[in-house]
């Protein structure tokens, strides 16, 4: 946490009202009081899991629960919105009408920060690209602090004193900052998702697009041209015959390559599927915007096994691999996991869809899938969309649909848990729907 001597004449001392306190909210909150700045915080749950951590560590502590009054907003200037809070809720408009100024956590932090921002978002592989890029940037002896929508909150990163910051930013993010001025902002790719959030596809795209403002480096996918931003960013692409500076080359064998040469092949990485090898390049574009060494970068590149619940694998039983990709929340990242695979595969999806069009993975289900077991929800309107394109089955739980894929396995095959779906519905966060796959799993190895 900031010592109040590291407080900024970027924030005025105005009547601050944080709404939300989950992990950015208490961010946002803690800096707030610890600077003594007026601030009265708001949340709909009576005791909100930050509340008693925000109690114990100030005297005086403002808060209401409860649905957001008209008596909070009219008091406040500044109203602090935590992402996973829309900024369309009829309270806040009539708000932002009224004058006042609605932001998020990585806004205060872009009017605090002195130190090159690397700012990463796309509908998936933010997480991985981000964690990659702040390993490579360490290797180089560099110091590094990784966080934004992965791990520490933003703002709680300003107490690190870094040479450089690495932010993984959501679209929800995006929507509320505007003074970020990142030294390189990447779109890794888009994809259909959060449609139950947004008026429609291109209000997302444009959310994303966003990290653009203000750039002084841009890096973006050749082969998704809605992540472009002009003639003049960087590219990587998975395509040999591409002009992309970073790209995919093949070298008796595939290999990740800057402009010809190759730097590390693709067996060489502890991280496997098509997908993961254009998150490689993209953090290798974003490192050497940087300076960083090639050394660091392909060093941190041959260590990387990855991050939890991303592809991740669980184990091998009988000859059958077990995958356990629960992050894989919409339709884009579910469909790159299974494109992803050597083997055939048995699906495991279904959830919360967010309003996606699930029949654009249809074919990829078609080509790669010999069953897909859902749950969950929305597994009947996941049902619809693929019907005729493999054998597909509706299964009550996680526990039923690993036995049965464990029934219909053989020898050779990949049961990859990659839902399309978000948890909520059955769990609370994506992380728990993982970690309950791997414990079922982990009984038939104990059988």
């Amino acid at each position: 946490m900031l010592n109040v001597s590291q407080q900024s004449t970027a924030l005025a001392d105005v009547n601050y009202l944080v709404v939300g306190l989950g992990v950015s909210g208490y961010s946002v909150a803690a800096y707030l009081l610890e600077c003594g700045y007026r601030c009265r915080i708001q949340d709909t749950r009576d005791i909100p899991p930050y509340l008693g951590q925000l109690k114990a560590g100030f005297e005086a502590v403002d808060f209401y629960p409860g649905a957001l009054a008209a008596e909070l907003t009219n008091w406040a200037d500044v109203i602090v919105v935590s992402p996973g809070l829309s900024v369309r809720q009829p309270e806040i408009e009539a708000a932002a009408e009224r004058g006042k100024t609605v932001l998020g956590d990585v806004e205060l932090f872009a009017r605090l920060v002195d130190k090159p921002v690397i700012a990463i978002t796309g509908s998936n592989g933010k997480s991985t690209v981000t964690t990659l890029v702040g390993a490579m940037i360490e290797r180089d002896r560099n110091k590094v602090a990784v966080g934004g929508n992965i791990g520490t909150a933003a703002l709680d990163l300003l107490a690190e004193k870094p040479d450089y910051y690495v932010l993984e930013l959501s679209s929800y993010q995006l929507e509320t900052t505007t003074s970020l001025r990142p030294r390189v902002a990447a779109v890794l790719n888009l994809c259909e998702d959060h449609l139950d959030r947004y008026a429609d596809y291109d209000e997302y795209i444009q959310a994303k697009l966003g990290i653009y403002r203000n750039a002084v480096t841009c890096v973006s996918n050749l082969d998704d041209s809605l992540t472009r931003h002009d003639v003049d960013d960087v590219c990587f692409s998975l395509d040999p015959s591409s002009a992309a500076e970073f790209r995919l080359v093949e070298n008796d064998g595939y290999a990740l390559a800057h402009r010809d040469e190759a730097w590390i092949k693709v067996n060489e990485l502890k991280i496997s599927g098509r997908h993961n090898w254009a998150n490689c390049l993209a953090a290798m574009a974003i490192a050497n915007v940087l300076d960083i060494s090639r050394a660091a970068i392909v060093g941190a590149l041959r260590d990387f096994a990855g991050i939890p619940h991303r592809s991740q694998w669980v184990a091998e039983i009988d000859g059958v691999e077990w995958i356990n990709d629960s992050k894989a929340t919409n339709v884009g990242a579910a469909k790159a996991s299974i494109e992803g695979r050597e083997r055939p595969v048995i699906l495991i999806a279904g959830g919360q869809s967010k309003g996606a069009d699930m029949s654009v993975m249809t074919d990829t289900i078609r080509d790669r899938v010999k069953l897909v077991l859902l749950l969950g929800q929305d597994a009947p309107r996941l049902q619809q969309a693929w019907r005729g394109a493999s054998d597909i089955e509706l299964v009550p739980d996680m526990r039923a649909a690993v036995r049965r894929a464990q029934q219909a396995a053989v020898n050779g095959d990949c049961v990859l848990l990659a839902p399309a779906c978000a948890s909520f519905d059955m769990y609370e966060k994506f992380e728990q729907r993982g970690e309950d796959f791997m414990q079922r799993v982990r009984e038939l190895a104990n059988d």
